[in-house]
């Protein structure tokens, strides 16, 4: 018989195993000796310790699910209560023990864990769906379709929940991306609508830029393509392909006028410049008259020099007042003159003015009798009143005689 601390061999070949339940049979041993016997069950018990060992190994650092384990622990338990191996089976089911208690508390750590990634993923769920439900109403349709999209994307990253909340959720987000979708699709819809009116308003505004582009009536067609400029602006844009064209168009149109009429400008202002330079010269010879010393002889210059005046044409228009002013005021000078010698040369006017001026004269002359016989009366308050009236009826009579000179006496 042979024997070791943990189990023998007895003579006929039978192997037994010591545990705390007493000697349990192993198993009948008869290739070999007993030594080779015991050696051989040791083998397999040791196979049993690496077995737990590395099972207890993929419950510690792997996400070994809580079945499989339990799978696995009751498959090594069943050997080690089979009895066909020689140790200290004892110490295994220990082990077994042990790794069935973490196997419960890794169980119930992923139950914690799950519930509250259930928790968190439905928060961000009813997060996503309430951003995606404000987004349906946005007017900015880029930057809310991307986020739309981005908001996918974070959605299908997300886990799952049970199948009524997740459809739920789900049918909350799609709609609010249908709704979206539906005012975006509406929305450029309408706005096609409105650049194909824009085109043909746009169409029409070019054709006529374009049958106006050899006007020669500057003025008015200047004019006009302000207007039509002002219509281009208010039609809106039409159809990034089209307004390009359009637009190519109707400048190409402005340009061919507004050269044409900057080039007879140019010409017109040429001469504009050389008549300013003649009506100066005129100007210069029409101002050596004043002051009026022959007026028939300054009359008969004056009316030569603006005949020729008149027959120079335009001169720029921001120096047209002061050379035109030249002139004018020579021309006063000489009206005034005319006027002058009218008043000397006529019997009427000097009978008028010869019989205001008596007329002034004999109240002045009253005036002076009444205050000089109010001061010797002693009322000096009327005399002064008189006075007052004295120094106005004065001025009148020294502006009549001064006019009665005007008439040669």
């Amino acid at each position: 018989m042979s024997s070791d601390p943990w189990g023998r061999v007895d003579e006929t070949g039978t192997v037994y195993v010591r545990t705390s339940d007493g000697e349990q049979v192993v198993g009948s041993w008869q290739a070999g000796t007993p030594e080779e016997a015991l050696a051989y069950f040791e083998r397999k018990y040791e196979g049993l310790v690496v077995e737990i060992g590395l099972l207890e190994k993929r419950v510690r650092t792997t996400d070994l699910s809580a079945k499989d384990a339990q799978t696995a622990i009751d498959h090594l338990r069943t050997q080690v209560d089979e009895h066909h191996a020689v140790g200290d089976l004892d110490a295994l089911r220990v082990r077994l023990d042990k790794l069935v208690t973490t196997v419960e508390s890794r169980r119930e750590e992923r139950k914690v864990a799950k519930a509250k990634q259930t928790d968190e993923a439905r928060a961000a769920k009813d997060a996503l769906v309430v951003e995606a439900e404000q987004l349906a109403q946005s007017d900015q349709w880029r930057s809310a379709g991307e986020r739309l999209r981005a908001l996918v994307d974070i959605w299908k990253g997300l886990p799952r929940l049970d199948r009524k909340s997740d459809d739920e959720l789900w049918h909350r987000f799609s709609h609010a991306r249908s709704a979206f979708s539906k005012r975006r699709k509406a929305h450029f819809a309408s706005l096609d609508a409105q650049r194909e009116d824009a085109r043909k308003v746009k169409e029409k505004l070019v054709a006529e830029a374009e049958s106006l582009s050899k006007s020669t009536d500057w003025g008015p067609t200047a004019a006009r393509y302000r207007e039509l400029m002002a219509d281009w602006k208010a039609a809106g844009r039409a159809q990034r392909e089209s307004e390009d064209d359009l637009w190519n168009r109707f400048r190409g149109a402005q340009d061919v006028f507004f050269a044409a009429r900057s080039e007879v400008f140019a010409e017109r202002d040429a001469e504009q410049i050389e008549n300013l330079k003649l009506k100066e010269e005129l100007a210069d010879e029409a101002e050596k008259l004043v002051p009026i010393t022959d007026l028939k002889a300054a009359r008969a210059a004056f009316r030569s020099l603006n005949e020729r005046w008149e027959g120079i044409g335009h001169v720029p228009r921001d120096a047209r007042p002061k050379v035109e002013g030249r002139m004018h005021t020579v021309e006063r000078a000489i009206q005034e003159a005319e006027e002058g010698e009218w008043r000397r040369t006529n019997p009427e006017a000097r009978a008028r003015a010869a019989g205001l001026t008596g007329q002034l004269q004999a109240a002045v002359d009253k005036l002076r009798e009444q205050i000089d016989a109010a001061r010797a009366a002693g009322n000096n308050a009327k005399a002064d009143k008189l006075s007052r009236e004295l120094e106005g009826r004065q001025a009148l009579l020294d502006q009549a005689l001064k006019g009665l000179e005007e008439f040669g006496g």
